[in-house]
This record gives structure tokens, sequence and C-alpha cells, in this order.
């Protein structure tokens, strides 16, 4: 599994494809103040925009979501802002900071929901990362593709990296500041051209276990079959993942996780149990017959010793439905 270098963190050269794209992605939970949020920034130079999307999980439940768009067609990189959302660089592939002051717009999180209020949100947090970036830079690599992942080709950035790391700050909601203390996430990068296809599903995972443990990937599903992307961070490695098994309980209407049990097997031979527990899902996109379930979930690891580690993170189920409604991929 690559290790990239600071400068990965740094605007890329931009190409002529129309579609170029150079995406910047958070999220993080704070338990202790059950809030946390998830919050992506997206430059196409070529179409001559910038855009954001910050949704914040509010104590006690819901979400609040805000988004802005800017004209934008020169690449920038340590200081991206949109609105009233400002990404900071403090330092490459080390730290970052996180700003926002505005109105959100506040739903429940379940399906279908519409926003019922408005909430003003304030939001000052720093990202200090807890592994090394890891991904691919790009460049063209020897050697034959799956039908799987030539299959998935295109859809996404060939230039990839996750890392994950710890919070620090505070979010205010009407006023009422929660201070952030034992708050972790993940962070993504992508950069090349970027078309959003229609993928049959997809289960994406970012879990923070505890500071030693971390996950990140997709399960996609292709034409040809599914492709298993990702990472584990234990300790003081990084491992490709080979294989997410899973099985999913299901809510009365047959699409929205509750709980999700995991088998992570690397490409090691190790395999790690995960007890995903889905404590919000918000529904975040529907187009046409997609549907993208975003789920915050409690994640339970049962280590070879026996002892129960704990940890928060996402959960994500994109769906493509039928007539009725029902996922056209069966939900495994």
């Amino acid at each position: 599994m690559p290790i990239l270098e600071p400068r990965h963190d740094l605007a890329h050269p931009v190409e002529s494809d129309t579609a170029w794209s150079e995406s910047y992605y958070f999220n993080g939970f704070d338990p202790g103040t059950d809030s946390g949020f998830f919050t992506r920034i997206g430059i196409r130079p070529n179409e001559g925009t910038m855009d954001v999307g910050m949704s914040v999980w509010l104590p006690g439940g819901g979400l609040a979501e805000h988004r802005g768009v800017k004209e934008q067609r020169e690449m920038v990189d340590t200081v991206l802002e949109v609105g009233a959302v400002r990404y900071e660089m403090l330092e490459a592939l080390k730290s970052w900071r996180i700003t926002m002051d505005a109105d959100a717009l506040a739903r429940p999180c379940a399906a279908g929901a519409e926003a019922t209020h408005t909430v003003h949100l304030a939001l000052d947090v720093r990202f200090d990362a807890a592994t090394p970036a890891i991904g691919t830079d790009g460049q063209p690599r020897g050697g034959p593709r799956t039908a799987e992942a030539a299959s998935a080709a295109g859809t996404v950035g060939k230039g990839h990296l996750e890392q994950a790391g710890r919070w620090t700050g505070w979010l205010e909601v009407d006023g009422v500041r929660h201070q952030w203390d034992g708050a972790h996430g993940n962070r993504d990068r992508s950069w090349g051209p970027r078309r959003w296809g229609g993928p049959k599903m997809w289960r994406w995972f970012s879990i923070n276990v505890d500071e030693e443990m971390h996950f990140g990937g997709i399960r996609l599903g292709t034409d040809a079959g599914d492709l298993h992307r990702g990472w584990v961070w234990d300790g003081d490695r990084a491992t490709s993942i080979a294989e997410w098994r899973l099985r999913t309980e299901l809510a009365d209407d047959a699409v929205t996780h509750k709980v999700v049990h995991l088998q992570v097997l690397d490409k090691k031979d190790r395999t790690y149990d995960l007890r995903g527990d889905v404590l919000r899902v918000a529904d975040i996109g529907r187009i046409g017959g997609t549907m993208v379930n975003e789920g915050l979930a409690r994640w339970t690891y049962r280590d070879p010793g026996g002892l129960d580690r704990t940890g928060y993170g996402i959960c994500e189920y994109l769906h493509q439905l039928d007539d009725s409604g029902r996922p056209v991929v069966p939900v495994e």
C-alpha cells in the first residue's frame, strides 16, 4: 500500500479533460458531544467552478446542511474558501483547519426527510494526522488490470489519498458551544477526470476504531463483478484490503441499514471482524433511481485477545432502485 509524499497535498497539474476535478473531503465525529460532520470541496477548473457541501451531525440527532458554489478557473490548494466555509492547510499531510459561520437547513435523519427548520452553525476545528497518507499517485503502473477495475475506470479520479486523524476545536449550534475532545475521522483527496457513472451499488467505509486502528475503502458493484478497494492501518502498518465481506440487518423498508456485520480480509491474510451499529442514517442523494444513505455508526472490533475496542465512523450505502423502490442489487 503506497505512502504518498507531502507534494500530493498541493494542487496537481490540470489536464485538458473537461471533467478534471480536484476534491477534498473530511469527516469527523465526537462521541462526547454526539456531534460531527462530513464535508467536501471540489474544484473543476475546466468548468470554472468550486463548490462546497457541509453536513453536520447535530447533537441529539438530525442533520444540518449548507451548500455553496463560486466561479473558480485557477487551481488553489493551501486555502480553499467558498462562501462561509474555509479549508486552510496548516502543514501538508499533517494538519488542516476548517471553519464555518452560516445558517444551515436542518432535518431529521429519516428516509426522504425534508428540512424542517434553520439553525445557525459556527465551526472551528483542526485535523491532525494519525496515519501517513495512503493511496496512489495516479501514475501508470505495469501489469494487467482486473475486469472489475477496468469496468470501474473513468468514474473516479486517477490519483487518490486517504488519511486518518484526530480533531480538536468546537462546534456551535444556535450559540451553544460543543467542545470536541476525543473526536476522530478520515480525510481523502482525489484528482483527475471524474465522471460519476451508474454503479450498480457501493458500500463505502470510513472507520476509526481508536487511535491505533483505522479502515477506509469501498466495495463497488460493476458489470464485471464487485471491486474491493481499501486499506487498514493497524498500529504502525498500512495494508491493502483484499475483500469486504458483509451481512446487513435492514429496517422495515428493506433498504435502510441498521446493523453492519463486516469481515475485512487484508492482503497479508489477516482478518478483522467488526460490528457497526448504525446510530443515524441520512438520505443524502436521490437522482432518478439512485439513493445514497449515509450511516453514522458505532463500530466494535474484537481483537485477538478477546478485548472489544469501540470507535465511530461512516458506512455509506448506494442503491439503484427499481420501480417499486427496492434495490436492484439485493443488500448483502
